[in-house]
């Protein structure tokens, strides 16, 4: 089959019929298939090796973003997510920016920074000279715990100190930068911080406490950017609407958040489908925002000189393809071949892009046609299944509903009634 994530009409297939097709796009095996079938096939002793006090399991929607070209380059993108609108809204958004030329993204290395901390240092000042002197030597050791990383070009790559000024005093932290290269790197790097530790203090005379990874990840930044025309996105009022939107976001912390938030709906969804860490991630993006002292916009929104909407996105991206869940979770592996990204990096510019398309969907919707209206269509049809309706007669009670612009547990009852009278 030709190999394109270009597809009108993908929601209106059947569950089985998009497997189908997800299946010959990333040539997935009778097993991968039966994988994804059967929710993840996550045996209970399996999720009792991962984390503690293990009573069940709790499976959430997976469904496939489709229409993404990402620096020239089709993706079948695969969301874990339970909100509806979001997946729909990402694949919309990919459709409207491919008119123009998809997106575009880069990444930096992939380099984390691990944190030791040094209290009751006699002279902080003269503590971080001799670190910075010492640098060879805390490298090495460093590396020392993990030679498959060095090997392959990856470890401690550059240290850096600072004397910080708190609440108790100052304070010496010194920071190893360590290039994790595919992997999400806390191990790694966790392992090396509490490794130099002892040599640290030798090093300062003081005492160190926290030896650990730093989730604001901002030498590991993705970027992407993507231009949507005005006659495919509405016009010039959505266009002046949308810069509208992210001039109120970038004003006041309250609308940022949500927009924000918007953008994470995205890029969480990936993330947790490929098996990362969203709580990394997550908090990463935020503080990333708030850099600068005020809380700021993840992306940026702004007209070119013919009147189009120019929208960038960058934001600090912890990813793996290696290690942790990546490899452990059998649908987090699916879900990798589904992408077909071959590393950290490029998974980073595919979400990086998910995200910018989110936030594009969420505003046009707002400028356009109110937030809600996606939202409520899939609502209706939850009300009218959780009241009994089956098969079709969902359909129609959340049809009638719709129109009626009535989306209420007590309405779809009752429709629900009526409909079944009138067939008695």
């Amino acid at each position: 089959m030709e190999r394109t994530s270009k597809y009108s009409g993908f929601y209106k297939l059947t569950p089985e019929q998009r497997l189908e097709y997800v299946k010959g796009f990333a040539e997935l095996t009778d097993e991968e298939v039966s994988i994804l079938r059967t929710q993840g096939a996550l045996r209970l002793e399996d999720a009792n090796r991962m984390v503690e006090n293990v009573i069940g399991t709790l499976p959430i929607p997976l469904g496939i973003a489709v229409n993404f070209l990402i620096n020239k380059k089709d993706y079948l993108i695969p969301m874990a997510i339970e909100e509806p609108s979001v997946i729909a809204a990402a694949s919309n958004a990919a459709r409207m920016a491919r008119a123009t030329g998809g997106f575009t993204a880069t990444t930096t290395e992939s380099v984390m920074r691990g944190q030791v901390q040094i209290v009751n240092v006699p002279d902080p000042n003269r503590a971080r000279f001799a670190l910075l002197e010492a640098r060879e030597e805390i490298l090495n050791r460093a590396n020392s715990k993990d030679p498959f990383l060095v090997s392959k070009g990856g470890g401690a790559k550059d240290l850096e100190v600072r004397v910080l000024n708190t609440d108790a005093g100052l304070m010496v932290i010194a920071e190893l930068l360590v290039d994790c290269l595919d992997a999400m790197g806390a191990n790694a790097v966790n392992t090396m911080a509490e490794a130099v530790a002892p040599f640290i203090e030798e090093v300062t005379g003081g005492r160190v406490y926290l030896r650990i990874i730093s989730n604001l990840a901002d030498r590991r930044l993705a970027r992407a950017r993507a231009a949507f025309s005005k006659e495919v996105i509405g016009g010039e009022d959505v266009v002046d609407g949308i810069v509208q939107a992210y001039a109120f976001a970038a004003s006041d912390p309250y609308r940022c958040a949500t927009h924000n938030k918007g953008i994470m709906n995205g890029v969480t969804a990936v993330v947790l489908a490929t098996g990362n860490d969203t709580r990394a991630v997550e908090a990463g993006a935020h503080a990333y925002a708030a850099r600068t002292g005020k809380y700021l916009p993840l992306t940026t929104w702004e007209k070119d000189r013919d009147g189009n909407l120019v929208g960038t996105i960058e934001l600090p991206l912890a990813l793996g393809v290696v290690g942790g869940l990546t490899k452990v979770h059998p649908v987090a592996r699916t879900n990798l071949k589904i992408l077909g990204v071959k590393s950290s990096r490029e998974l980073g510019e595919v979400v990086a892009s998910v995200g910018l398309a989110q936030n594009f969907a969420a505003l046009r919707a707002l400028v356009a046609e109110g937030i809600q209206r996606g939202h409520m269509a899939l609502h209706a049809r939850n009300l009218a299944a959780e009241v009994g309706a089956t098969g079709d007669l969902i359909d129609a009670v959340a049809a009638r509903m719709m129109e009626e612009k009535a989306i209420r547990w007590d309405r779809a009852k009752q429709i629900l009634e009526e409909i079944k009278q009138k067939k008695v």
